[in-house]
């Protein structure tokens, strides 16, 4: 019979267990490691990882025992303080040469969700437009509005990295990760942005592209700069927002009249509600990138804006069948989901707190498209109830007006002579 001793003591700053076997014409004792993984032992001595068994003196001759004995008191031992490890990501290169993912980091450098609303406020232009759908000219308008966007977003984020970086809601965007170049994405703003502006041009018509280019300096050159420098960004940023519908509606009309400024008013009133009510909940992010929100700088006036515009909407919506847009009903069924939007705005403006600011963030998503839905429904001329001699003369006088401008243009030199 045989005694088996157990000690725990500090040696070489590792907490180890010393194992003393008694009882035996020679004694033995074997120092290890109480966190070591189980390990088979060999003789003399055994390193691996953490183990370190080491024999300090010589052994029974039934030593296969003792051995036994040892092993299963380290795999008991170990089971109880060993750690999972977690399994570690795999090492990437950066900037990413696996072009399996450049459609996914060109969406996201797209901003897909952002684009895919601008696109859609076009789509919306188009089809309150007065004027014949056709689904070419439908298809090249959409498709040239998002190439369009998708360059200023990427424009944005080329300036906007560093600062990026710095927010929780933007420090994975593609170029902060390092997933593509700067230089990369510059390269793809600048292919998308000219063939968006081609398709426009020669697939819709010019105004279309004029209006398209304009967006595009604003919100690159005049937005983006602004945000770090003066408030008035939120203005500059609702007047980018609000010419996509003003696209679509010159796309279908090639002419913009007091349907497609009151639809862009609509846009240009709904986003003070909508990002001022998204910026409060996010001021300690903005505040840390330095950019010059209203919810910042001035946190009366953010709420105050919210209220003001949220009025501004409904004083629109009743103007509509007034500006013969559309029918009276418009202005009936729009009446309470405005007046439940102001409500929460108002909300906002008195408790101004997370939860108050959240609920008009979210219904703010909901109401767009219902009042956008709605517009449509009751728009006052729909092309399909027209007569074919109405639309005959209406084309009729569309062709003459084309043929007069390039009458115009030669006899235009001829009396500047005179």
């Amino acid at each position: 019979m045989y005694s088996v001793v157990l000690r725990t003591r500090l040696l070489n700053g590792i907490n180890r267990k010393t194992v003393v076997f008694k009882n035996f014409p020679q004694s033995t004792t074997l120092l290890y490691s109480s966190a070591a993984p189980q390990k088979k032992f060999d003789d003399e001595k055994h390193n691996h990882d953490d183990i370190s068994v080491t024999k300090v003196a010589s052994i029974h001759p039934i030593q296969t025992d003792i051995a036994k004995i040892i092993q299963d008191e380290v795999k008991s031992q170990t089971r109880q303080v060993a750690v999972k490890k977690e399994p570690e990501l795999p090492w990437r290169i950066t900037p990413s040469t696996d072009a399996s993912n450049l459609v996914k980091h060109y969406l996201m450098l797209s901003k897909i969700r952002l684009t895919s609303l601008v696109v859609i406020t076009s789509m919306a232009g188009y089809a309150m437009a007065p004027a014949p759908f056709d689904l070419n000219t439908f298809i090249m308008c959409s498709v040239g509005t998002a190439l369009l966007s998708g360059s200023a977003n990427s424009i944005n984020q080329f300036f906007e990295t560093p600062f990026d970086a710095q927010m929780s809601r933007t420090k994975n965007r593609v170029l902060v990760k390092g997933y593509l170049t700067p230089l990369h994405a510059v390269g793809f703003a600048a292919v998308a942005a000219s063939t968006g502006l081609l398709i426009l041009s020669h697939g819709v018509n010019d105004l279309t592209a004029a209006l398209g280019f304009t967006n595009l300096v604003l919100y690159t050159c005049i937005y983006t700069p602004m945000k770090r420098y003066s408030i008035l960004n939120t203005w500059v940023g609702s007047i980018v927002g609000s010419i996509p519908p003003l696209m679509g509606w010159a796309g279908c009309c090639g002419t913009l009249g007091n349907g497609a400024f009151v639809l862009a008013g609509l846009l240009y009133a709904w986003q003070f509600p909508h990002f001022n009510a998204l910026s409060w909940n996010l001021r300690p992010d903005y505040s840390r990138a330095g950019y010059r929100m209203m919810a910042v700088t001035n946190p009366a006036l953010c709420r105050r804006v919210a209220l003001r515009y949220t009025g501004v909407i409904g004083a629109l919506s009743l103007s509509a069948p007034l500006l013969d847009v559309t029918n009276m009903w418009f202005a009936l069924e729009t009446l309470p989901l405005n007046a439940y939007f102001g409500y929460l705005a108002w909300r906002f403006y008195k408790e101004s707190d997370s939860g108050s600011s959240r609920k008009l963030f979210r219904f703010s998503l909901l109401h767009l498209p219902v009042l956008m839905v709605l517009f449509l429904i009751n728009k006052k001329e729909w092309v399909f109830k027209k007569s074919k001699d109405e639309l005959i003369v209406e084309k009729a006088v569309t062709d003459s007006i084309g043929q007069l401008k390039p009458i115009s243009a030669t006899l235009l030199p001829n009396t500047q002579k005179l």
